[in-house]
């Protein structure tokens, strides 16, 4: 056995992928527990390889195919997502392998181009298009936008192993292949965090396609998603966290985020804090100086309320701040109220200006908000304990 080895499945399905320990950034996103990039080898009499993975990353990936069989023996590549981290090793593993074929979505064909711009021997599928590998059979279904143009999944159906891609798939790098040999709280806090950073915008049609799954009458015993651990037992699990996600129901919960320059936006959202928890509303309190965004996001996905704090720098808001608010614009939140509040010195646009942005993100303004000069003084804590619990009445009536 070599350093790096195959993860068997199923009699026909290996994991080929790569663990990726140390990455703490991904597109924006803080991953802390780093992730894999999952590949799968289907022993089918044409033998299969579902992705690839990250460029620096297909040395470790051929190494697991060897500890299997010869890479030369492999007849086609499927590639359900043309994003560079499950495409990367793509054109090095053509030139080993000399596949027959490149399967790809319509889409995919185009992106794969695009990125490597050269042929590929690329062949283009179709939703519910089938691919015969002689003693197997896949089945295509297209997930567009889950959460590119060209993505889609591929369902080995003799086996009854769905390569689902980016769906149902979490940034998680560990020892354990398989989800049933991870805890439970590890596994549900990474899955949501993973839905709130890169599948959120997409919800709608998250379920619709859970609902087109059940209509194809796909049976999964195998659920293998492309970042992540495998599902092999309480599969329901998963896609049932995936579908309570997708429909956005809010918690009598309540996010105060902010940055600071002095202290005096900190004290303000301490005091809004407080007159939330007199409502009896749960309260995450979050400074931008030691929480990341993706952090911010994940607690957002189940709250109710979100308030934003800045002080006013230079006409505008602090920069951290201006920089969540554009982040949370691109997920399209839904259901989600919201209050803003800040100190100055001597302009104030900032609570103007975060009004602004959290109405531009589809975000409900329960009020127009407070702003301090300067330091807050009791009056001024006191209205902002006021504001707190005027978030908090709301949230009671809603849920």
């Amino acid at each position: 056995m070599g350093a790096f080895n195959a993860v068997k499945i199923t009699d026909k399905v290996y994991w080929v992928g790569a663990i990726d320990w140390g990455i703490r950034d991904f597109h924006g996103y803080l991953t802390t527990r780093g992730t894999t990039y999952n590949a799968y080898l289907v022993l089918a009499d044409k033998v299969t390889l579902v992705d690839t993975v990250k460029k620096p990353f297909f040395c470790e990936m051929m190494e697991r195919i060897k500890s299997v069989i010869e890479p030369q023996k492999i007849a086609y590549i499927v590639s359900n997502h043309s994003e560079i981290d499950h495409s990367g090793a793509l054109t090095d593993a053509i030139s080993v392998v000399k596949p027959e074929k490149v399967f790809a979505s319509v889409n995919g064909v185009e992106n794969l181009r695009a990125h490597f711009h050269e042929d590929l021997n690329l062949v283009a599928v179709k939703d519910g298009e089938k691919l015969n590998l002689g003693d197997a059979n896949i089945l295509f279904v297209e997930t567009k936008m889950l959460h590119w143009p060209d993505s889609m999944a591929s369902y080995l159906i003799e086996e009854k192993v769905l390569f689902s891609q980016d769906g149902f798939g979490m940034h998680l790098a560990t020892g354990e292949r398989f989800a049933d040999e991870i805890s439970e709280e590890i596994l549900c806090y990474e899955a949501t965090k993973y839905y709130a950073n890169i599948l959120l915008p997409f919800s709608s049609l998250i379920l619709r396609l859970i609902e087109r799954i059940k209509s194809l009458g796909i049976e999964i015993r195998i659920l293998a998603p492309d970042h992540g651990p495998i599902w092999r037992k309480e599969i329901d699990k998963i896609v049932g966290w995936y579908a309570s996600f997708a429909e956005q129901k809010r918690a009598r919960k309540a996010v105060v985020v902010y940055d600071t320059m002095w202290g005096s936006t900190a004290r303000m959202g301490s005091a809004i804090c407080e007159g939330l928890i007199s409502c009896g509303v749960s309260v995450k309190q979050m400074s931008l100086k030691s929480c990341h965004r993706s952090d911010v996001v994940t607690e957002l996905l189940d709250a109710g309320a979100i308030a934003v704090g800045s002080p006013t720098l230079n006409n505008g808001v602090f920069p951290t701040v201006a920089d969540l608010l554009t982040y949370i614009k691109g997920l399209k939140m839904k259901n989600l109220l919201g209050v803003a509040f800040g100190s100055y010195g001597w302009s104030g646009e900032a609570l103007k200006i975060l009004n602004e942005s959290l109405s531009q993100a589809g975000i409900l303004l329960v009020s127009d908000g407070v702003k301090v000069r300067f330091v807050p003084g009791e009056g001024a804590l006191k209205e902002c304990y006021s504001l707190g619990v005027l978030v908090g009445e709301n949230l009671r009536r809603r849920y």
